[in-house]
């Protein structure tokens, strides 16, 4: 029988460019993986984290070797590319730095004493291999587990495109299931046979064959359907590979029976039921740790979204460990799944998209909780060839029809992109990244945006694959567009889930993101090198007011929170209080003394609250109680205010003389002024277009400035920071003079 044997121990690390891999190092520097070299550098922001190859090596004792004919080495990710020498020979390489792979060794090890196993991992820029344009950052190292797999001479096979041997393709049909198996074999012999359980969940066998051919198709009678979070009810197919009748390698995979659709008037329909899809989108880090996360990582992070009450997660924008793919599994959680095809299409790397999506597929096959593969995020963000794109995202879609016929296939498109886009009418679905009031416009942009969609190709099914903005912990009694205030952050959500979710054509929607993530390109909001999205910190000790305005909208455990927390200090003489609760009233205690109960359809329960002195809160919902504190305070506190050092200025070192525009003006009433449009073409627009603003990459168009007319000037520089525009403070403030001098109509 196969045996597997975990290495994660004692590797010696170097980042000496001219490294040995037929020699340890001297001196070594010994780590345990997983590990990634960017756990500090790619999380402190100015985009300069190390970026290239980097070496482990480890001596495997003949002891530590399993038993078996074949021995395997299987990498469970390094990130991005990888090369694997045994005894200084050069064995393998690998592209891609998301997805298992494994690379045979037999020929290579000693098994009477010592063997040196050193792997090369390189996540240097690169025009073949994705990605290399994206807003997080790219962790390098063995960053997942790395094993020993001994197996027989036949076994099942490992050499396809990291898979487990065997295929599992459920059927419902009526009250029962069909499931068809496929096994692959490696060094078959005669006489060998094969032998398939299904087991259910308690561990009781519902369905066995056994015979020479490797295929085989059971019935499982009175089947128990996978029904999201409901009832995530889960069946074991093991596969064993017999002689003589006993065992010689075996393997189980966890697979689910449901049936589901999507319908461009419904949405999504599980097991003929409609199930709206609402949940978030998650990042495979965390702070000081980057990506090399450990099995409680995963469990924690599982936790926390089905507390807040989703029932959808899309695993962006790689693959994902195994570990937490098993995990929506068991929690019931629909999954996006989608390979690192994103922001700008590479023509080099045609290849690599086909040789990561095959990977995702053969890997996640027998998943339930994955119903759509993801082809592509955002790609049309930069200008490049249009018809190579288009050509690969046909591959990519054919490819996954052709290996998967039992799912659909999405793309993420950014929000400039036309409807009408030729590639949009490439896959099964589609979805949107918005930030409607936050990177443009309004909040109030979103559902009409999206009842246009509908209204214009109402047979095309539509979500909202990415909507967000930016909260750390900044406070304010006036939340404004672009503050990073948590309170704008939970002014934003509110309005976005009453938009969203009650328009029950969208077949899914993600917030972005279910937790703050590394992106050390990033500088802004006041803590560099993190994109605050999130709704849950980026070491996940806090979850912030947003996170359970979704709760009170999707869980059933009954709860109540009061707003506010971390911001005690306010000036006012009374002060809205917002509490979010999914029970039918709240009452809300000063001190011991009710202010009144409310009422609220929408879940979100205000309340004016005298402020004097130190006043104690109360909030009781039912058999829930949950408590905070304000105080009066006769200054604001400036500890709540963000104040960005350098070239960035805030909205209130603006001056903005009344009746004049200034920077804090949105950029649509400044153009509808013919002087003001003659000052912000000559300071703002004209650079742009020209390229004096140090951009390559940014693509103006009709749909892009539609975007920016929502923008204050200020904010838009901001925004134009993120993609490398870069204004001075000086320019920026010589700007807001100009316009200072521009009467308002």
């Amino acid at each position: 029988m196969r045996q597997i044997a975990n290495i994660n121990r004692k590797w010696a690390f170097t980042m000496a460019k001219d490294a040995a891999v037929d020699a340890m190092p001297s001196p070594a520097y010994y780590v345990n993986l997983p590990h990634t070299w960017n756990a500090i550098d790619g999380q402190d922001g100015g985009g300069d984290f190390y970026r290239g190859a980097c070496t482990y090596v480890k001596t495997l004792s003949a002891e530590e070797l399993p038993e078996g004919e074949r021995l395997y080495l299987e990498i469970q990710g390094a990130n991005a590319s990888a090369d694997v020498y045994v005894g200084g020979s050069h064995l393998a390489h690998h592209d891609g730095g998301y997805a298992t792979w494994r690379v045979d060794i037999t020929e290579s090890v000693n098994r009477t004493g010592d063997t040196l196993l050193a792997v090369r991992v390189d996540n240097a820029p690169s025009e073949t291999v994705y990605p290399q344009m994206a807003d997080f950052t790219f962790y390098g190292g063995l960053y997942r587990d790395v094993n020993l797999i001994g197996v027989p001479q036949a076994h099942f096979d490992l050499d396809y495109h990291g898979g487990s041997g065997v295929k599992v393709t459920p059927e419902v049909t009526g009250a029962s299931a069909r499931v068809h198996v496929q096994a692959f074999i490696a060094g078959r012999l005669p006489g060998q046979t094969l032998r398939f359980t299904i087991r259910d969940q308690a561990g009781a066998v519902v369905a066995q064959a056994q015979g020479e051919s490797s295929e085989a198709e059971m019935t499982i009678e009175r089947v128990r359907l996978w029904h999201g979070r409901r009832d995530p009810h889960l069946y074991t197919m093991t596969a064993e590979l017999l002689e003589g009748g006993e065992a010689i390698d075996a393997v189980r995979v966890r697979f689910g029976c449901r049936t589901f659709a999507i319908d461009a008037q419904q949405g999504f329909i599980l097991n003929g039921e409609r199930y709206p899809l609402r949940g978030v989108s998650r990042h495979q880090d965390r702070w000081g740790v980057g990506n090399a996360l450990l099995p409680e990582h995963h469990e924690q992070d599982m936790a926390l979204i089905a507390e807040m009450g989703a029932n959808t997660i899309r695993l962006a924008h790689y693959q994902h460990d195994q570990r937490f793919y098993d995990l929506c599994d068991a929690y019931g959680m629909v999954v996006w799944a989608e390979i690192p095809y994103i922001s700008c299409h590479m023509p080099g790397g045609r290849e690599n998209t086909i040789s990561q999506m095959k990977e995702l597929i053969v890997q996640n096959y027998h998943h339930p909780s994955i119903v759509v593969w993801g082809l592509s995020n955002e790609i049309t963000m930069t200008a490049g060839d249009e018809a190579s794109m288009i050509e690969n995202h046909r591959a990519l879609n054919d490819l996954c029809h052709e290996m998967d016929k039992t799912r659909l296939t999405t793309v993420a498109a950014v929000s400039m992109c036309d409807i009408h886009a030729e590639y949009l009418r490439i896959p099964d679905v589609v979805s949107y990244n918005h930030y409607f009031g936050w990177y443009g416009g309004d909040t109030s942009m979103n559902g009409p945006w999206l009842d246009n969609f509908h209204r214009e190709l109402p047979n095309v099914p539509i979500g909202v694959s990415e909507y967000g903005c930016e909260a750390l912990n900044w406070h304010t009694s006036e939340p404004m567009q672009g503050d990073y205030t948590e309170e704008y952050q939970a002014y934003y959500h509110e309005e976005l889930i009453k938009q969203l979710y009650t328009r029950p054509y969208l077949w899914a929607t993600h917030v972005w993101n279910m937790f703050d993530f590394g992106a050390d390109n990033r500088a802004e909001g006041g803590e560099n090198g993190q994109n605050h999205k999130g709704l849950v910190t980026f070491d996940r000790a806090y979850k912030k007011d947003a996170f359970y305005a979704y709760k009170a909208w999707l869980s059933d455990e009954p709860f109540v929170h009061i707003c506010g927390k971390r911001y005690v200090d306010r000036v006012e003489d009374a002060t809205r209080v917002t509490v979010y609760s999914n029970q039918p009233e709240v009452e809300l205690f000063a001190d011991g003394r009710s202010l009144g109960k409310r009422t609220a359809a929408d879940h979100f329960f205000r309340f004016e609250v005298p402020n004097e002195g130190e006043t104690h809160l109360t909030a009781v919902a039912g058999a829930c109680r949950d408590e905070s504190v304000i105080r009066k305070v006769e200054t604001f506190n400036e500890a709540y205010r963000l104040r960005e050092k350098g070239a960035v200025l805030n909205w209130f070192d603006v001056t903005a003389p009344k009746g004049y525009f200034s920077l804090n003006d949105k950029l649509g009433d400044i153009l509808r002024s013919p002087e003001g449009r003659a000052c912000i073409e000559s300071s703002l627009l004209d650079p742009l277009q020209s390229g004096s603003a140090k951009s390559s990459e940014l693509q103006m168009n009709d749909a892009m400035m539609q975007m920016m007319n929502g923008f204050t000037v200020l904010r838009m520089t901001t925004v134009l920071g993120m993609m490398h525009v870069q204004f001075t403070k000086e320019e920026l403030l010589a700007l807001n003079a100009k316009l200072n001098r521009i009467k308002k109509p």
